[in-house]
């Protein structure tokens, strides 16, 4: 016994009423260093300790902050210095998008490092041994028996007082705790070699089962079925179809939900007759006609629709939107022909909105007026 070191005084309380007055009577004595222990919950138990507020919350605070600056301060490396990509109006900083980013890393450093704190430093892992271990004081009150210890360590403690104090309270089955030759010391054991070990081979087992999954597992059957999948790529060639064709033609008088087909194809007149721009001579509708215009109409008939193309040498030149011909067009008849194409003209129907169309005749219109103006015009 003389070579074993005093850790602790126990005592056990019968009931809940009793453990908290116990409670309330140690803190009243001065103790800091001491501990209730309780089968289930028991309310007041904290209050009448004294406890205060968890410090490990502090740590989580650090975390949660070291992960807000780790998250901004990457993904402004990566778009001003890896890859500053300053167009087409992007910020210096997009911190917006960024947002989701952060706050996750922000979740997942506050409560890992949280985690590896509280396993460390208060449990002391890997030290996962404890003189109350397998005693008798340990087996009772983690059934129906209600204990408090004081620790030798206390700055009050007195083994003879202690005892005093234990038995004034009404405790029974005082006991003196003793470190055991595991036990006598509750420092963590990261560095022992027997841990290192441990950790080295966990990291080793850890990294070539990953690399083992994801280099070989999943391109084994029955796990590469994403791998080899019965698909065709775009423009690829498929061995399925007789006609080698990859992408396929959709069926023949199919049409796609909510989308109405251009009636008039291969009927121009008709449509000329038919077709009335829906579409008022406004501010608005011209200014949204003038932005289509420029940009899929003024590469071949210039800005003033006068035929004199932008792309000189590179395509015949179209005939002028100020010839009497086109001026005499009906609204439908040039609808039709930006729908369906016409001579070396391809059909823009994929490229522009049925609306954008209606709205780039109305400033077909402009420009016409503008550069056949009548004398009525210029007054």
């Amino acid at each position: 016994m003389q070579n074993k070191v005093l850790y602790s005084v126990t005592g056990i309380f019968q009931t809940p009423d009793s453990i908290k007055h116990a409670a309330k009577s140690i803190a009243d004595a001065g103790y800091k260093r001491y501990d209730i222990n309780t089968p289930y919950p028991v309310h007041g138990i904290p209050k009448a300790m004294g406890m205060t507020i968890s410090k490990l919350g502090y740590f989580t605070l650090v975390f949660g902050l070291s992960g807000i600056a780790l998250a901004l301060g990457f993904t402004w490396i990566i778009t001003n210095i890896i890859y500053p990509l300053v167009q087409g109006g992007k910020p210096f900083f997009a911190l917006p998008p960024f947002i989701p980013i952060t706050f996750e890393v922000t979740v997942l450093l506050s409560s890992c490092g949280t985690v590896i704190i509280m396993l460390l430093l208060y449990f002391k892992f890997p030290n996962n041994s404890h003189p109350l271990h397998d005693t008798n004081y340990m087996k009772k009150v983690s059934s129906d028996k209600y204990g408090a210890y004081i620790m030798a360590d206390d700055p009050n403690f007195d083994q003879s007082k202690v005892r005093s104090l234990l038995e004034s309270l009404g405790a029974i089955d005082i006991e003196d705790i003793y470190y055991d030759e595991e036990t006598v010391s509750l420092r963590p054991k990261v560095f022992e070699p027997k841990f290192l070990g441990f950790l080295l081979v966990a990291i080793l087992i850890t990294a070539g089962a990953t690399y083992f999954t994801l280099n070989k597992l999943l391109f084994m059957p029955p796990f590469d079925w994403m791998s080899f999948q019965s698909r065709v790529n775009a423009q690829s060639l498929s061995t399925f179809f007789p006609d080698k064709h990859g992408m396929r033609m959709p069926p023949s008088g199919t049409i796609a939900r909510g989308f109405m087909p251009f009636p008039y194809e291969g009927d121009p007149d008709k449509a000329g007759k038919m077709l009335v721009n829906p579409m008022t001579n406004t501010q608005e509708n011209i200014e949204q006609g003038r932005k289509q215009y420029d940009i899929f109409c003024s590469p071949c008939h210039d800005w003033h629709g006068t035929g004199n193309s932008r792309l000189r040498g590179q395509f015949p030149n179209p005939p002028s939107l100020h010839s009497q011909k086109v001026r005499n067009w009906s609204d439908g008849m040039i609808y039709y022909i930006i729908t369906m194409g016409q001579n070396t003209m391809p059909s823009y129907a994929y490229q522009v909105s049925r609306e954008d169309r209606w709205a780039i005749i109305l400033y077909v219109r402009t420009l016409q007026r503008a550069m056949n103006a009548k004398p009525e015009d210029i007054k």
